[in-house]
């Protein structure tokens, strides 16, 4: 499932990438939550910003033929609920990468105002692991 609808820049060093996800009543997710108040799923909104930290990644010559996958979340918190007509914009800045194991950080707004933080971390695997 594809939570950012596309990149809006990308540094010339891949360290950095801003995306933005239209949130709209259409989404699945919103058919059970919650019947009544439709709000994204935390869980989504951090999947977002691992996906503009990926796309991010997937754009450097470097590591173009490997995917970063999830290893951990800290610090991940939420600060106000996101809703069907929001528009989410999302930052991620990949820290550092040693060998297959990295570390990045996300934040994502709404209208300036920000929404959800977490610190991630991932490794890198071959496409053909």
């Amino acid at each position: 499932m594809l939570l950012v609808d596309r990149l809006l820049e990308v540094n010339e060093e891949f360290t950095h990438g801003r995306g933005l996800k239209n949130v709209t009543i259409n989404e699945a997710f919103f058919q059970g939550h919650y019947p009544g108040m439709p709000i994204m799923p935390g869980v989504l909104i951090v999947e977002s910003l691992a996906q503009v930290a990926a796309a991010v990644m997937l754009m450097n010559p470097k590591y173009g033929n490997r995917i970063p996958i999830m290893g951990a979340l800290d610090k991940v918190k939420f600060k106000r609920m996101v809703v069907p007509g929001d528009q989410l914009i999302i930052d991620s800045h990949i820290l550092w990468v040693r060998g297959r194991i990295g570390k990045g950080t996300g934040v994502a707004t709404v209208d300036g105002e920000v929404v959800a933080s977490a610190e991630l971390m991932f490794k890198l695997v071959d496409r053909n692991e």
